[in-house]
Parts: structure tokens; C-alpha cells; sequence
């Protein structure tokens, strides 16, 4: 009698550490998508203080920048490279959207702001503008965070979708709805290398 308690205990016990690993895992999970969630939100309330300090470029110059950057938005397929941005923007701090939705406007926004800084090289004044320089470092910055999050979030995916499909702890796994979640997609702008011209 005693030694069934003991086994039943035991049980009891293996279930209850398997479980709760699970849940520790799913938690971890949630917590790396706010990370990026707020890394996003972060650089989405960034974009429209850049956009408007390029729209105030000096007047006598800023239908000159404006075309620059329109023309350089064609050629990528953008027909209003700013109004997309802005657009972006919007789509990264909306709560509402997934993060996987988010994280492709981020990527999106990326491409229209890696145009927007090659566009303003041409321009000394706008790129010696503090206002201008500071929002660009902290876009950057941000940028280097949202990297980090992302990597972070599939790490932790990772680790919860092996959790979830290893044995035993599939079997619990499935008993209490536990179930397996993507990963971020490889943005792809970082699927191939850039090509460098001497």
C-alpha cells in the first residue's frame, strides 16, 4: 500500500514538473513577443518624427529632396516612399496586429528608410541636422534591438516547440492544449548577401 502512495506521489509529481515546464515555456514565449512588440511600437512612434523633419527640410530645397526620394522610391516600386513609411509605421504600432504582421511592416519600413538615408547623403544640410542625425542613431538603435528581439523570440520558440514535441512531455503537451507556434520568417531582405561593386 505505502509503495503505490510512493509511485502515485512520484506521478503526481513527474506530471506536475512537466506541466508546469510547459507552462514556464509558453510564458517565455509570450514575454519575447511583447519584446519585440514594444521594440516595434518604439520605432513606429520614431518614423513620423522623421518624416516630418525631412518635409520640413528647407523649403528652397524640398521639392528637390521630396522629388530625390520619390524618384528613388519608383525605382524600387514605391509609388509615395514617405506616405508607405508612414503607412508602416502605423501597421508596427498597432497592438492589434500580429506580431508576424508587424514585424513585416518593420521590415518594410526598413527598405523605405534605407533609401530615405542613401537619398539624404546628397543633402549636407538635412544630414547635419541634429534633429535629423538623432532620429536616424535612434532608429538605428532600435533597429539593433528589434534584430536582438526577433532573435531572442525564435529562440524561445524554439525551446517551447521542443517542449511541446519531445517525449513525454508531447503527451502532456497535447492532453492540456499545448501546441506547437511558428517561428518570425527570415526577412527577405537578409536571405542574400549584398552585392559590392569596385
Amino acid at each position: 500500500m505505502i509503495i503505490a502512495l510512493i509511485i502515485i506521489v512520484v506521478l503526481v509529481l513527474l506530471i506536475a514538473g512537466l506541466y508546469n515546464g510547459l507552462v514556464k515555456a509558453r510564458n517565455l514565449t509570450e514575454e519575447a513577443e511583447s519584446q519585440i512588440g514594444v521594440q516595434l511600437k518604439r520605432r513606429a512612434d520614431l518614423i513620423p518624427n522623421l518624416v516630418n523633419t525631412v518635409k520640413g527640410y528647407a523649403k528652397h530645397e524640398h521639392d528637390t529632396l521630396m522629388a530625390a526620394i520619390a524618384a528613388r522610391g519608383v525605382a524600387n516600386g514605391q509609388a509615395n516612399p514617405l506616405a508607405d513609411l508612414e503607412k508602416q509605421a502605423s501597421v508596427m504600432g498597432d497592438e492589434n496586429q500580429t506580431i508576424a504582421a508587424r514585424a513585416q511592416a518593420d521590415a518594410q519600413a526598413s527598405s523605405v528608410l534605407g533609401h530615405l538615408f542613401a537619398v539624404s547623403e546628397s543633402y549636407p544640410d538635412l544630414k547635419a541636422s541634429q534633429n535629423f542625425s538623432q532620429l536616424q542613431e535612434e532608429l538605428t538603435s532600435t533597429e539593433n534591438r528589434v534584430a536582438a528581439s526577433r532573435t531572442n523570440y525564435n529562440r524561445t520558440i524554439r525551446d517551447y516547440n521542443n517542449k511541446v514535441e519531445v517525449f513525454p512531455t508531447n503527451i502532456f503537451a497535447g492532453m492540456f492544449h499545448f501546441t506547437k507556434k511558428e517561428q518570425l520568417p527570415v526577412e527577405e531582405a537578409t536571405k542574400t548577401a549584398p552585392e559590392v561593386k569596385f
